[in-house]
């Protein structure tokens, strides 16, 4: 690969398997493919490690779909904002694990099409509506 300078850029590929043993009523083999640059590690390590990176990226995009957009630049309102964020996140994390979680012998599993994270939002601005008694219909007088 090149970069912008025109430099050329050797990286690695590193291919994982796992063996699905019936998880997620999957059976047989999983290969997984990873680009890396500048590390020395074991196929398992990158696996495991890219798969947390990935567990950080998805709450951040969850936490951007409730995060308010602004254009403060108040570093502590921002960050008061991010805190409420995640805290919804939480909440609904724990709603799922406390009332969707599956009967069944084996690890835990939440059957998550049934309390999305977006349902969960509608119902909390509904709630705030309520508290607030914000009105959505303006009477006309004609």
């Amino acid at each position: 690969m090149k970069n912008a300078q025109k430099k050329e850029v050797h990286l690695d590929i590193v291919i994982d398997v796992k063996y699905l043993k019936g998880k997620r009523g999957k059976y047989g083999y999983e290969n997984l493919a990873f680009v890396v640059y500048g590390i020395n590690w074991s196929q398992r390590k990158v696996s495991n490690v890219y798969r947390r990176r990935f567990a950080i990226e998805s709450s951040y995009r969850m936490r951007n779909i409730v995060k308010p957009r602004t254009s403060t630049k108040d570093v502590t309102f921002r960050y008061f904002l991010t805190l409420i964020s995640f805290l919804l996140r939480n909440a609904w994390l724990g709603l799922q694990k406390k009332h969707f979680t599956i009967v069944k012998p084996g690890p835990i599993s939440i059957d998550e099409d049934k309390f999305r994270f977006a349902r969960f939002i509608l119902f909390v601005e509904e709630w705030l509506r309520r508290k607030l008694r914000i009105q959505l219909v303006v009477q006309c007088l004609r």
